[in-house]
């Protein structure tokens, strides 16, 4: 999903739609309806529009959307506080079900013997999520550290 559309989905998907979230972010419903519909010529949304609204809907998806366009991993820096034994322990069980994720997507993509553009972005999707808890654990590690 393009971040047009991924930032459409998250104002829409916002509890109470755009009617709820305009006055947040500063604007009509009428107008941020515009604004984050990708057909629309009359309204654009600038980027702090797009900011505002990742900020106040306390969604990231368009952040993830641009990171993943760029071929980047995004990765939640940890808050240093809860960097605790007990939280390595529950991100390593979270690196070994998306490392199987991995493993299941590369396997489904194989078995009909072609491999599909959409199929490459299913894997790299799965390898992207599994990257950012790698990234995570070794965070809370460097956090730890005395």
């Amino acid at each position: 999903m393009n971040i047009l559309d991924t930032l459409h989905a998250v104002a829409h998907a916002y509890k109470g739609g755009c009617e709820s979230l305009a006055p947040r972010v500063g604007m009509s419903a009428a107008v941020l309806r515009s604004k984050v519909n990708p057909n629309t010529e009359t309204h654009k949304a600038t980027l702090m529009d797009a900011v505002h609204i990742t900020a106040m809907a306390d969604d990231d998806r368009v952040l993830e959307a641009w990171a993943t366009e760029r071929g980047y991993a995004l990765v939640k820096i940890p808050n240093v506080d809860a960097c605790t034994d007990a939280a390595i322990v529950e991100l390593m069980g979270e690196a070994w079900a998306t490392h199987g994720e991995v493993g299941k997507e590369i396997c489904k993509t194989l078995e009909d013997g072609r491999v599909e553009e959409k199929e490459v972005d299913r894997v790299e999707a799965r390898i992207f999520k599994h990257a950012q808890v790698l990234f995570n654990i070794a965070a809370r590690l460097r956090g730890m550290a005395e």
